[in-house]
């Protein structure tokens, strides 16, 4: 039998192979995934919000994601109408909005719905994972394209994803869009901020940006979603009124080639005064991986860092004269440390040169700070806007930060204890490696008409005194004990927070949720990333001390806070563990005090004698 005999039979026994399956398939199972999907559809559709300038000029699309009313879009949506939006909803009722966080970096911002009566519940989304979502998924996408949706009913597009952790250049600073989701779900100008869905009708992205025809802003079947992971490591910032700021290193890292022609990812440059300088990593030290994740290149580095907010800290593993580290880093910013609201611009895509074109010459969305000033403060939304600089909205963050204060308090009411305090137990110095006797005062001495606050710690017989707000003190006081980084100090917040909350402090505001890493128990060396607990933060300045105090998410119970004198240097840490009830609050049994990459000691407190 010649070849071209063999050919044709194969052909044809493939043909009516392909039919057999064809016809074996159910005809219903093809009605049923069409049932399902306009399911999927008419269930999230009414969450879906079209966002206008007040009076109905300019706009684009966002999300509700709470019955509260809370919404992500843009910020390049937001950017032109000011701090208070209007937003229609498919129900047909045009509401009054308010601005409520930012991230100008990562290009999202999230605002609030002002219900119509008081407590009105809005319909809402539920967010994804957008760490699942791959190449040859099935996506959904909603908004307001050219805002054609006059009577604010969405338009509905389906497509594929074609491609995640994609790497989309900034414009300057701003919009940079790390991590992303690409999809050929059609997206065109007025989209923008609004939902990209899973076929769960789960929320797995926003869209904002796409690469577009030359001859017009039109789709050409290439859209970028900010993925919802990065979005939920900020939503803690948003929902506090921040400006937030997305991380950088403080080294630059490249890729570099061996004499086996094996790339390895090679630190170039690094700052001398950022914290992975001092937490000893070095220049031509390897890079291994970055927050749990290998990194293989300089894109996927970008992308891995991109998605975290300034200020966290985040395991780091490298290689240092073949040797393997892991440390934790904590992470600089991107833009200055506060940044004023600038001038907008209309919202949309708009074709103006980039300062580092992307491959795809994508068209860049417009720059913060160019463009008509936005509008001032109006309507319903108005009575719920702060204004105040490094912060979007201080309203909301006032709010959470009273919020967080109030569920701190139901662990013990410290208001009616706020005089003396005298702690005694023992304390295991690493330096000594034996346990001691101790004894910690916090004491405020009367003088005359006044008063001065005093902190004393007695170790065997070894005193330290200071007094935390003494005008002209030498700042290396502040850091008594010798390597604890200022363990007096940090006591005397401690009792300053407990006893009277807010007001014992100069400034005192909600900083989002961060990370936290509770030193690993003796005898085990867990990795760093299962050490982590996600907490609610406040940051707080007292006099000549700044300190971050971290909340455990599920309870609300402080599991520990960090003090420093400057924000470049490394802070006394100090971990709070074994609660237990005293006279009906709980207070920690258990203290260790951490500073730089060395542990000071642990403490062991037994009797408190609070006044």
């Amino acid at each position: 039998m010649g070849n071209m005999t063999m050919r044709y039979l194969f052909a044809v026994a493939l043909v009516s192979l392909t039919s057999i399956r064809a016809g074996a398939q159910d005809p219903a199972g093809y009605l049923k995934s069409e049932a399902d999907r306009v399911g999927v559809v008419e269930r999230i559709r009414p969450a879906t919000v079209a966002v206008f300038a007040r009076g109905g000029q300019g706009g684009g699309t966002g999300v509700v994601i709470s019955d509260d009313g809370y919404a992500l879009t843009n910020f390049h949506v937001v950017q032109p109408t000011g701090p208070t939006p209007q937003c229609g909803l498919p129900d047909g009722v045009l509401y009054d909005a308010v601005l409520v966080g930012i991230d100008k970096v990562g290009d999202v911002a999230l605002i609030k719905l002002i219900g119509k009566k008081e407590g009105q519940k809005f319909p809402y989304v539920q967010l994804g994972d957008s760490d699942l979502v791959h190449e040859g998924d099935w996506a959904i996408a909603m908004g307001n394209p050219f805002l054609l949706a006059t009577d604010f009913t969405p338009t509905v597009t389906f497509g594929l994803v074609s491609g995640v952790h994609r790497y989309q250049y900034p414009a300057g600073l701003f919009l940079e869009y790390t991590d992303c989701i690409q999809v050929d779900t059609s997206i065109n100008p007025g989209n923008s901020g609004g939902p990209l869905f899973n076929m769960k009708g789960e929320l797995i992205g926003i869209n904002g940006r796409g690469s577009f025809d030359k001859r017009g802003r039109v789709n050409s079947g290439v859209g970028y979603a900010i993925s919802i992971n990065q979005i939920k490591n900020f939503l803690g910032h948003l929902r506090a009124g921040l400006a937030a700021d997305h991380a950088s290193l403080g080294a630059l890292v490249t890729t570099q080639t061996d004499r086996n022609g094996l790339g390895r990812m090679s630190i170039t440059q690094i700052l001398e005064d950022s914290d992975v300088a001092r937490r000893g990593v070095d220049f031509e030290d390897e890079l291994i991986s970055f927050a749990g994740r290998h990194i293989t290149s300089v894109n996927h580095y970008r992308n891995v860092l991109g998605i975290y907010p300034r200020g966290w800290r985040v395991p780091l593993e490298y290689k240092h004269d073949k040797a393997k580290k892991e440390v934790l880093v904590r992470l600089m910013g991107v833009q200055k440390k506060e940044l004023p609201v600038q001038a907008v611009d209309d919202g949309l895509p708009k074709p103006e040169p980039q300062p580092k074109p992307a491959p795809d010459k994508e068209r860049p969305m417009p720059i913060p700070g160019k463009g008509p000033k936005a509008p001032g403060p109006s309507g319903a939304g108005a009575k719920f806007y702060q204004a105040k600089e490094g912060f979007a909205n201080f309203y909301f963050n006032r709010l959470e930060r009273d919020r967080l204060l109030a569920a701190f308090k139901v662990h013990g009411d410290f208001s009616g204890v706020a005089g003396d305090w005298i702690i005694e137990g023992a304390v295991r110095l690493k330096k000594l490696r034996t346990e001691s006797k101790t004894k910690i005062e916090i004491l405020e001495i009367k003088e005359g008409k006044s008063s001065k606050s005093l902190v004393k710690l007695n170790i065997d017989q070894y005193p330290y005194e200071l007094e935390p707000l003494k005008t002209s003190q030498d700042p290396v006081a502040l850091k008594m004990p010798e390597t604890s980084g200022g363990l007096l100090a940090a006591l005397y917040l401690y009792h300053t927070l407990l006893t009277q909350g807010a007001k014992g402090f100069t400034e005192i505001n909600h900083g989002g949720n961060e990370p936290f890493y509770p030193p690993a128990i003796e005898g085990k060396t867990p990795s760093l990333g299962a050490l982590r607990v996600d907490c609610e933060v406040l940051n707080s300045r007292h006099g000549p001390l700044l300190a971050k105090w971290y909340f455990s998410l599920a309870d609300k119970k402080l599991l520990g806070f960090e003090v420093r004198t400057q924000d470049n240097e490394d802070p006394c840490e100090v971990y709070f563990a074994d609660y237990r009830p005293i006279a009906g609050r709980q207070l920690p049994h258990r203290m260790q005090v951490l500073y730089g990459d060395g542990h000071y000691g642990t403490f062991t407190l037994e009797n408190f004698n609070l006044k």
